[in-house]
Parts: C-alpha cells; sequence; structure tokens
C-alpha cells in the first residue's frame, strides 16, 4: 500500500518566515509621528527589494517601482496613488540609488503627509535598508 505524506503547507510557511527573519531579509517597523503611526515592512531580495508603507490598516495602496541603473534609475507607476505620487517616486528612487535592481514601494497612506512627516519616513527606510 502506498503512503502519502500529507503537506502541512502552514509549517512550510512559518518555516519560510523564519528563515526570512533568520537572515535578515525581512523588516517590520512602527514609526509613530506627530500622533500618526505608520507600518513599515520591507523585504530584501538580491536583486531589488519590495517596501510597503500603510497608515492604520496593513493595506496595498499605490504602487511604483524603479529600476537602478548605473546612472538615473528608471520609473514607473504600476498602481497610481490616489495621493503621494510623488513621494513614491522619491523613496522609490532614493532606494535604487542604493540596491540596484529593481524596488517596489507600495503606499497605503488615507490622508495627506506633510514635509517633516515624509521627510522622517523616508529617513526611516533608508535607515533599515542600509543596515
Amino acid at each position: 500500500m502506498l503512503k502519502l505524506d500529507r503537506i502541512d503547507s502552514n509549517k512550510q510557511l512559518n518555516h519560510f518566515v523564519g528563515l526570512l527573519l533568520n537572515e535578515s531579509r525581512f523588516s517590520k517597523t512602527v514609526v509613530d509621528i506627530d500622533k500618526r503611526s505608520f507600518t513599515i515592512q520591507i523585504l530584501l531580495f538580491d536583486n531589488g527589494s519590495f517596501v510597503s508603507i500603510t497608515e492604520g490598516q496593513e493595506k496595498i495602496g499605490g504602487l511604483t517601482a524603479s529600476i537602478g541603473t548605473n546612472t538615473i534609475p528608471i520609473t514607473t507607476s504600476i498602481i497610481p496613488a490616489k495621493s503621494e505620487s510623488l513621494f513614491l517616486k522619491l523613496i522609490s528612487e532614493q532606494l535604487s540609488s542604493i540596491i540596484s535592481g529593481i524596488n517596489i514601494i507600495s503606499a497605503f497612506i488615507p490622508k495627506e503627509l506633510e514635509n517633516k512627516t515624509a521627510k522622517t519616513l523616508i529617513a526611516k527606510i533608508k535607515e533599515i535598508v542600509e543596515k
């Protein structure tokens, strides 16, 4: 009689997430700025990164991608943001100057960002990535 092994997908997923955490390829940070709370999640790859910035609920928002080259990054909007499209572009291009490859940024930010808040978020993301 043929015996089939049962695959526990949750166990495999937990193992995969554990590897990501052990290899410092995944980072989740909560940043409080001026009575607003933002969650920054970063997943690093050998050829780029995926960054999610959310305020309140953890949702996928506008998506921007930049490809880091030897000169100026090439940037495109994949899903247009309702607001903060310049913020997405700035982060994406700055990451591409640090990490060569494809850098995808998602931002779900319901309320408009003040300049100080945007600068603080950009600085925090760069700090995490440059570790």
